[in-house]
């Protein structure tokens, strides 16, 4: 068993706060990813649960014990950095077998468990070469295998496939991934990248300014945001600034002269100031006037290859794209756009997006 939780956990450095009053609980086998952008404060969580920084309040558990004060190396955790941190001079063999040199572990067994390791991260009888001789997926699989020999019972992974290319990080995401379910280890992986935490992760803290802004599985995530900066982190999304009304129950915003249907928003009072979102994918292109359709000034095609982005403006709403198939064509005809899908979200003015 590993299961892991962050008590109100902060960080400050001078004013600053790095992270603040962070809450999580990560059960068992699960694998959780802490996405966000640069400066949000996702490495500082991972190196306080790791033992490197020291929280200045709140509690880590691990197994329901208090390890807030214990050092790196008397935690059951281990660490995979960005940097790979692989010693050039020592064989792929050495750089497996150095932490369990250091607890002494018979030699007999470190032989054993170094192989054994290297042929879970499918780089079997690489032992005598040295990581000048690997390429860099291949460095990123011996620094796992290294994390992994130790036995923990947590493994935290602090951005390690930035420094490979994009294929090949689609490639070690889902080597990743199966080492993960294979060896059914409690997982936390930082990263910038959404796509690598929509696709590996069970659940997924986005965080902000030092904060979790939401927790959830990438369905949640993706299509249910909970602040306007979620759902423009994640993915593609329209925004416009309008006011919030309700009447017989149904929620719009009402966006100068127009009127744009959204899902109903807890806690925001009628008339509150809300930020609307809606995706490019859930934007209905039509060809001829209809009811909640907004004519689209200046349309022009995007392509992407498998598919295209439609871009276009509204006078009052603004700019609005839309995902269209490769076989749409504009022609001499209008285009309008209806949002099929949008939500609001009522929140403070510094944190508005438009």
């Amino acid at each position: 068993m590993a299961e892991v939780e962050l008590r109100g956990v902060s960080k400050y450095y001078k004013e600053v706060a790095a992270v603040s009053d962070v809450s999580l609980r990560i059960p068992d086998r699960e694998f959780v990813a802490l996405l966000g952008p640069s400066g949000c404060g996702k490495t500082t969580t991972l190196r306080m649960l790791a033992g490197f920084i020291r929280p200045d309040t709140g509690q880590i558990l691990i197994d329901g014990k208090d390890v807030t004060d214990l050092p790196p190396e008397r935690r059951p955790t281990a660490m995979v950095f960005q940097s790979y941190a692989l010693w050039p001079h020592m064989t792929v063999g050495e750089n497996i077998s150095f932490g369990l040199k250091l607890r002494k572990v018979p030699a007999a067994q470190i032989a054993e468990r170094a192989r054994a390791m290297l042929d879970v991260v499918r780089l079997p009888g690489v032992e005598h070469r040295f990581p000048s001789q690997l390429s860099g997926g291949q460095q990123q699989r011996v620094a796992l295998a290294r994390a992994l020999v130790l036995g923990p019972k947590i493994l935290l992974l602090d951005e390690p496939l930035s420094n490979l290319d994009a294929k090949l990080r689609v490639r070690m995401r889902d080597e990743i991934r199966r080492i993960q379910q294979e060896l059914q280890i409690t997982t936390v992986y930082v990263t910038h990248d959404q796509e690598e935490a929509l696709t590996m992760a069970d659940r997924i803290a986005v965080m902000n300014r030092g904060v979790i802004q939401q927790l959830g599985d990438a369905n949640d995530i993706y299509d249910r945001p909970a602040t306007s900066f979620v759902a423009d982190f994640i993915g593609q999304s329209n925004f416009f600034r309008g006011t919030l009304r309700r009447a017989n129950g149904v929620t719009w915003a009402h966006i100068g002269d127009e009127r744009v249907a959204v899902e109903p928003v807890d806690g925001a009072p009628d008339g509150a100031h809300v930020t609307v979102s809606t995706r490019p994918e859930v934007v209905e292109v039509v060809r001829a006037p209809e009811p909640g359709a907004f004519a689209l000034d200046d349309p022009r095609l995007v392509n992407f290859g498998a598919y295209q982005r439609l871009a276009g403006r509204h006078p009052t709403l603004g700019p609005i794209e839309a995902r269209v198939p490769k076989s749409f064509r504009l022609d001499a005809r209008p285009v309008y756009v209806k949002l099929t899908r949008a939500r609001a979200f009522a929140e403070p003015e510094a944190e508005m997006r438009d």
